[in-house]
């Protein structure tokens, strides 16, 4: 393999995972702290008085949530919402754009369950939840 290429790769690498680590889970200021079993029943259906936001399959981010807030995959919450769309208990979360968008709608709506880059924090949302 040609040694830039390695070393591209090996760098972007890295920076996911810094990046990853930095991901937290926001609300409406006033909002009460969830713990990880709290958040995991939010976006898996089993708590329905929240709204989880998501963002796009193709985010990084996304899969990062799920990975360190749940320990699952992109396959395996793919597999845990077919089943309960089947049996008609429930709707995945709302996938919106970008984490501004998820801001926003956090901010604006006191129910609303989001995620995004620590660094993205501002008074307008409440971390709930760091996931390290």
């Amino acid at each position: 393999m040609n040694k830039p290429f390695l070393l591209l790769g090996c760098s972007l690498l890295i920076a996911s995972l810094v990046r990853a680590g930095d991901l937290v889970v926001i609300m409406a200021p006033g909002s009460p702290p969830l713990s990880k079993d709290q958040v995991t029943n939010v976006y898996i259906g089993r708590r329905n008085d929240l709204k989880p936001l998501d963002l796009p399959a193709s985010a990084a981010e996304r899969d990062a949530f799920y990975k360190k807030a749940m320990a699952l995959d992109a396959a395996q919450i793919k597999a845990v919402w077919a089943r309960i769309l089947f049996t008609g208990r429930g709707q995945p979360p709302r996938e919106l754009p970008d984490e501004a968008a998820v801001k926003r709608a956090v901010a604006a709506d006191p129910k609303a369950v989001g995620y995004i880059d620590k660094a993205n924090v501002d008074s307008t949302v409440k971390v709930v939840l760091e996931l390290n």
